[in-house]
């Protein structure tokens, strides 16, 4: 039987002359009451024709089974870690496993991080591991553009991505809206003078906003005159070690007074090898602002506010038992916010 109302309890015991405790164990089926005690409470308990509520009776049971394993109440961050990937460069920036920590705490999970490389760790035994731990709920945090999590099998778990790396299964996902943060950008810049913003990033930093810096770039683009115009620069390879002369050719023959462009290489590339000084020569601001870049102007993509998205998300998604790839993906877009910077000045 199910644990009673307290009510339920009180008149049980009142009619049985016992304590609600007793009750409490007889209605549950305790072993330590004596015959006589247990045959006063059910005949008190049909006196009073006491029945048990079903859904209280299923709220209950999973209750205590939840006590017996409180481990598995953890969230698994699924990132890849292939060899020599290109995307695991210090110029790319992901979101950090302790702001999901710090939200997943107030929902009363933990956050573990795991590693997909195909060999140490590929999908298949990914999800074996998970389902041994009872772990059913992943963030999933793509780190390539081989992305494995694609391959796991998504029908025993609540998942939620981060961006729009991962395209294939669609699951809900959170991100930055990046088309706002781009008009962000060209906005401020247009106010302080600068006449050609450049745009210059990697394919894939376009394609995880779901090409929202080509979008807004193009948008503003058509609102100037076409003398303003600059060209988009998307580098041809993801590892910028050997970009600078795709970038040096580019800033030659398009001139850009502003560039938005990444913290890593592109300052030294105009500074130390193309002799233009920032700001006074041209402007430049990060593409993906951290507390790190205060010498820069840049766009903050509030990865900690995407975190919290991302584990709320997650967390109604376990609540309400929501598992597989959903017939109809949900997006929580985080707006950006423009930090102003000495790397741009009035025009």
């Amino acid at each position: 039987m199910s644990s009673p109302s307290s009510k339920n309890l009180r008149a049980i015991a009142q009619a049985a002359g016992v304590s609600a405790m007793t009750v409490s164990r007889v209605l549950r089926g305790f072993p330590n009451v004596s015959p006589a005690t247990r045959r006063r409470v059910q005949d008190a308990a049909e006196r009073v024709d006491y029945a048990p509520d079903p859904h209280l009776a299923r709220l209950m049971s999973r209750i205590r089974s939840y006590r017996g394993r409180r481990a598995a109440a953890v969230i698994a961050l699924v990132r890849d870690d292939i060899p020599g990937d290109e995307l695991l460069d210090h110029a790319y920036q992901y979101v950090a496993l302790d702001d999901l920590r710090t939200r997943a705490a107030r929902h009363g999970y933990q956050v573990e991080e795991f590693k997909l490389d195909r060999t140490r760790m590929s999908a298949a035994r990914l999800a074996q591991i998970l389902e041994t731990r009872g772990i059913e709920g992943l963030i999933v945090s793509p780190q390539s553009s081989h992305s494995i999590g694609s391959e796991i099998d998504y029908s025993r778990f609540a998942a939620v991505t981060l961006g729009y790396g991962l395209t294939h299964p669609m699951l809900h996902r959170a991100s930055t809206h990046m088309n706002r943060g781009i008009q962000q950008a060209t906005a401020e810049l247009s106010a302080r003078g600068y006449n050609r913003i450049g745009l210059a990033i990697t394919q894939w930093v376009d394609t995880r906003s779901d090409h929202a810096y080509q979008g807004a770039m193009l948008t503003y683009q058509r609102q100037i005159p076409p003398r303003h115009r600059v060209p988009l620069l998307l580098f041809p390879e993801n590892d910028l070690v050997n970009e600078y002369e795709v970038f040096r050719r580019w800033f030659l023959r398009h001139r850009p007074d502003v560039v938005i462009s990444f913290d890593s290489y592109v300052p030294e590339w105009l500074t130390k090898r193309m002799g233009r000084r920032i700001p006074e020569d041209v402007g430049l601001v990060v593409h993906d602002w951290a507390e790190r870049h205060r010498n820069y102007a840049g766009i903050h993509h509030r990865r900690a506010d995407v975190a919290a998205a991302a584990v709320d998300m997650l967390a109604t998604l376990l609540m309400h038992n929501e598992r597989g790839v959903p017939d109809l993906p949900r997006q929580t877009l985080t707006p950006p916010a423009w930090i102003d910077g000495p790397s741009i000045g009035p025009r």
